[in-house]
């Protein structure tokens, strides 16, 4: 395996940075306290609501799979568009509010400097690293996107998917198989509604009630949770159950079948992916390593250049 140093390097020279001038030094002159004002805001939020880690971790992915990294996501809905947030797998992000507490004291510390877009994946790096997961040094100088529309979140990788529409989602945002690999243990931070996941419990098929790729004992505790019908809205399941630390063990349940998603559960029976699902399993330095590597990979995607930097991260300027 190749040293961490190695591969980033070699992203660097592979992924495109959309002739944008990013750098880990970008706000080191015009706002140099920028990363620490970050993380002290994420890590009192945190402390408050054990959610907002896993939800801020979410909201970079949703963000950047859908027009790049440009905070878009952040964008709320006007009377004349319904912005992503408001799409149906952004219903539940949440955490949004901490996001503007972070904009806020940036604000006030380097006015109209610091973009939305930077926040979120810096945001994103130190929920993983306050979790007990990797740190990586993010690539900085993004700006903000002006497009927000909710129909465009049906683009979104969906927990049904099964491994050859994962790797074609991701090939889309030019990320290969072991970024989509690394990148779903980020579900090691979390919880799912039933909704995400019911229809691997009842009527699966005509010759399945339940899906056989999951673990029986873990089925039946699924069901006990997700009765059909289900009156209950809050009801789901943490996706793994060490969900407030970032570690390996999402990768150890999809190899007992107990994978929540079908999505994820896919992973380990396709050949192109199942070796990589055992090596992250059986060597947690190995996944930090390469979770940390795919995170600066998708920090990049369709990242804008010549754009704004919000003053307000849910307005355009």
């Amino acid at each position: 395996m190749a040293p961490f140093s190695t591969i980033f390097f070699l992203i660097l020279l592979i992924v495109p940075l959309c002739s944008a001038t990013l750098g880990v030094q970008y706000y080191d002159q015009t706002c140099p306290h920028a990363e620490d004002i970050i993380y002290q805001t994420i890590r009192n939020a945190s402390f408050f609501d054990p959610k907002v880690p896993a939800r801020i971790l979410r909201m970079f992915f949703h963000d950047c799979f859908i027009r790049g990294c440009d905070a878009s996501v952040l964008l709320d809905s006007t009377p004349e568009n319904k912005a992503e947030k408001d799409g149906p797998p952004n219903l539940s992000l949440g955490a949004f509010y901490v996001i503007d507490a972070v904009k806020t004291n940036l604000e006030k510390a380097c006015p109209a400097t610091v973009s939305c877009a930077d926040i979120v994946a810096i945001a994103a790096r130190d929920v993983v690293a306050m979790s007990g997961g990797p740190y990586w040094n993010v690539l900085k100088g993004r700006k903000d996107g002006r497009v927000s529309r909710a129909n465009e979140t049906v683009n979104l990788p969906a927990p049904s998917f099964n491994t050859s529409q994962l790797i074609q989602s991701f090939a889309n945002r030019g990320l290969g198989v072991k970024d989509l690999v690394a990148l779903s243990g980020g579900h090691t931070l979390g919880f799912s509604h039933c909704s995400s996941f019911e229809g691997r419990l009842h009527n699966f098929s005509s010759v399945h009630d339940t899906d056989p790729s999951l673990n029986a004992v873990f089925a039946q505790s699924l069901k006990q949770k997700c009765p059909k019908p289900n009156s209950d809205r809050n009801a789901g399941q943490l996706l793994d159950p060490t969900s407030s630390v970032f570690d390996n063990n999402y990768y150890k349940q999809i190899i007992s079948g107990k994978g929540v998603f079908a999505s994820d559960q896919s992973l380990l029976n396709d050949y192109r992916t199942g070796l990589i699902v055992k090596a992250f399993a059986n060597d947690q330095t190995v996944f930090f390593r390469e979770f940390a590597a795919s995170m600066i990979k998708l920090g990049n995607v369709g990242v804008l250049e010549n754009a704004e930097v919000r003053l307000n991260c849910r307005a355009v300027n």
